[in-house]
Formats: structure tokens, sequence, C-alpha cells
């Protein structure tokens, strides 16, 4: 099974908590804290592997949570940091942050890798806040949550050319004759319904990849028939070959096929016009394919490339492949995504979305609700059942603004106050 769009949801590891702790050796005197780093929580970190073709793996697979960092030790030891959760993917896959739409990574290369999710770091141990006013604290921090999200993983293949076309035009037949790959071939509609890749091999020793893509029709760019399913994987390739059946056996006009499928993949992506392209007329062993290329020709500009070929009988085969690689050697690459709109066109990384400030509204049993991210973040570093860190707590919370936000409010003394499950008294 060929799946190229799943949703994944990946969380780095938590930090360590950090120790409260101190020194109690028998001829150290006034021994003080010694209480440890908690250790980092681990990435999520999607590396590609070139042997992967598909993101089948991830059809039953679909939760990536990485180990948490080892807790801080008595005597200042550190944590044990986590060791980095890896997740292999195939050449061409594009990460996206489904909630916010930002492309977290595009990854094309064996070997390169893209952190999806941080893990948080350790907290610190009692031995970090020992201050000459406080030289012997007695509170120390939680660990810090690793980030959490919704991903989207989409493959787009990554070949040299590309064939295109209406269905039953040739394309399976044509790369089944030209490489070692084996699509179905069958006399009806969408016998394509996945790409088919092979390696093409010239008769002057050049080679090049090839994909078979699913038929084009008509609105396709709107997403209709495997519409979309099939463009994103026309993105990646540099050399577009367009097959038309200049037989007309199927009741379409030659010209009025070119021209639609031409329309389809510019409604899609205006940047595909820029690819060069070979237009291929097909089935010229048929009658009336020659009538047609004639009438054909005439309607073309002169800069479009025709050529002219029977896939069945072989028939301009050989010249193809050698057109199709001199194209290649002097196309260009083409990124994913347009420099001039996205100064990062290949981004390996690209951090969480921005902390918002926090929020105060009034539930319905009265209660102040305070939310946000960077509040979450803290509340949950803090370990409250220890009073010393309770009271740092409170003076984060003044810092921050939520004390004289919450009067603002209306809050008066003695008003509950929620912070996610956890309630408080406000005390002026």
């Amino acid at each position: 099974m060929f799946i190229d769009k799943v949703k994944v949801y990946a969380k780095g590891g938590d930090g360590g908590n950090g120790m409260a702790a101190y020194r109690r050796e028998k001829y150290v005197p006034d021994g003080g804290p010694a209480g440890g780093d908690g250790g980092r929580g681990a990435n999520v970190v999607l590396k590609v592997d070139e042997g992967l073709r598909t993101l089948m793996d991830f059809r039953y697979n679909r939760h990536f949570k990485a180990k948490r960092g080892e807790h801080g030790m008595s005597k200042s030891m550190h944590g044990k940091n986590a060791k980095d959760l890896i997740v292999s993917v195939p050449p061409g896959t594009t990460v996206t942050d489904e909630a916010t739409g930002a492309l977290i990574a595009d990854l094309t290369e064996n070997g390169q890798t893209a952190i999806v999710a941080k893990g948080g770091r350790g907290g610190r141990g009692n031995i970090r806040f020992a201050t000459p006013v406080n030289p012997a604290p007695d509170h120390a921090e939680n660990g810090e949550p690793g980030i959490e999200r919704d991903i989207i993983l989409e493959l787009k293949v990554l070949a040299d050319v590309g064939l295109v076309g209406f269905p039953s035009v040739g394309k399976s037949t044509l790369l089944s004759i030209v490489s070692a790959a084996k699509p179905k071939i069958a006399d009806y509609h969408f016998t394509t319904i996945t790409p088919n890749l092979g390696v093409v091999d010239t008769a002057d020793n050049r080679s090049f990849v090839m994909a078979d893509l699913p038929g084009l029709i008509e609105g396709a760019h709107e997403g209709v028939g495997l519409g979309h399913q099939f463009l994103r994987h026309i993105e990646r390739t540099r050399v577009i070959v367009h097959l038309i059946d200049m037989s007309a056996l199927e009741g379409r006009d030659p010209i009025d096929d070119y021209k639609k499928i031409t329309t389809e993949l510019e409604q899609y992506n205006y940047r595909l016009t820029e690819r060069p392209q070979i237009v291929v007329a097909n089935k010229m062993d048929m009658p009336g394919a020659a009538e047609n290329l004639e009438r054909f020709k005439q309607e073309m500009d002169e800069e479009v490339k025709i050529h002219s070929m029977s896939a069945i009988t072989r028939e301009g085969v050989r010249e193809l492949l050698l057109t199709i690689a001199d194209e290649l050697e002097h196309a260009p690459e083409f990124p994913l995504h347009d420099k001039e709109t996205d100064e990062e066109a290949r981004v390996v990384y690209r951090h969480e979305t921005p902390i918002e400030p926090f929020i105060i509204t009034r539930a319905d049993d009265g209660v102040f609700e305070v939310a946000g991210a960077e509040l979450e973040r803290v509340f949950k570093m803090t370990d409250f059942s220890r009073d010393e860190s309770v009271r740092r707590f409170a003076r984060k919370l003044r810092r921050m603004g939520v004390d004289a936000s919450l009067r603002e409010k209306g809050a008066k003394d003695g008003d509950m106050v929620r912070i996610m499950k956890f309630e408080f008294e406000f005390i002026e």
C-alpha cells in the first residue's frame, strides 16, 4: 500500500526533576545544599532513510512520545539526559504543524534530520538557588514539559522526470518498457492509483528516475478525482513529460487534452509552468494518429517540443529517452518553496509557536481562570510540596503581572483563582 500523507502526534520528553538535598557527611561542617539538576528530556527527531518509499510505517503507529530525563540526585549528581527518539521517514517528506500550518521541515537528502518536538530542560536542584542571603534553599524545580504537537507528514515523490496526461494515454506502458518497474497495466481508466518509480538507462549510458503518476482529469487542482494526491508528486520533478493519445480512440481531442492538462498544472501551482516540458504524441501506430499530429503541430507554438512515438511498437522510444536525458543536463533544481515568499526554502527546524501571554477569564462558577503557555510551563515546573517553591511561584506571578490583572478584572481578597485543574485563594 502506498501512503503519502499522515497525521502524527509527537511529544518531546519532559525534563527530569531537580532535587532538594543537603550534604550530611560527618566531617563536612556546614555541608549546605547538594541537590542535582534533572536530565534533559529527549527530542523527537525525524531522519531520512533512503530505503523507505512510502509512509506505510505510520499507518498503525502514529504516536511518538520521547522519554523524560532522569531526576537529579543527592551529592550534586546530575540526572542522565534521555536519548533522542529517532523516527525514519522517506526522502521527499515535508513536515507541517497542523495547528499553525507552518512548515517545520523539508527532508530530501539521506541522513537529513529535523527536530519536530523538543524535549524539556531538566529542573534545577537546590544547589542552583543558593545565595549569600539564602545559603540553604529548600526548593528545586520540576523538569520543563516537552513540546507536544500534531504534525502532518506529506510525501512528495523524488523523481527527475514525471509522466503526466489523461488516464489510459500510455504512461504505465512507457515506464514498463524503459525500466524494470512493473506497474499495473489494464484497459480501463485509473489503473494507476499510486505513483510508480523506475530507473531508466539510455543508450549512451546516462540514467535518471522516472515517475509514472496517476492520470489527471479536469478539475484536479480542486481535488476532483485523484486531484491533489497526484499533483503533490509532480512538484518535485525537474522535467515534465506530457503524454497525449494522438489516436483519439477515447473520443477526446488531443489539442483539448493538452490545454486541459496544462491548465490543471498551472492552476495547482504556477511554478510548474517553469519546468521544461516535452510533449509526447503516443500511439502513433494507430489509424488517424498521423493526421491528428499534423493538426496538433499547427495549433501549438513553435517553442513546444513535440516527440512522436509508439509505446507498443517501441518506435521513437530510444530517441525520446535521449531527448529527456539531454533536457536533464541543464534542467534546474526546483525547490518546493519559493524563496521570494519564504526565506527558509529548506527548513530543518523551526521553533515552536511563540508563547502567548496569559489570559484571565471568569468561569460560570465565578472562579477566575488564568491560562497561557508560559504560565502553565512555570506552574508545571513548580514543586508545590515545598513552601519555599510555592512562595517563589507567587513572586513569579507577580512579576508576570498576573496579580495586577486579577485586580483589574475585579478579584477581591478571598476569591478563588484556577490555574489548570488547581484552585487557590486570591490574597491581597
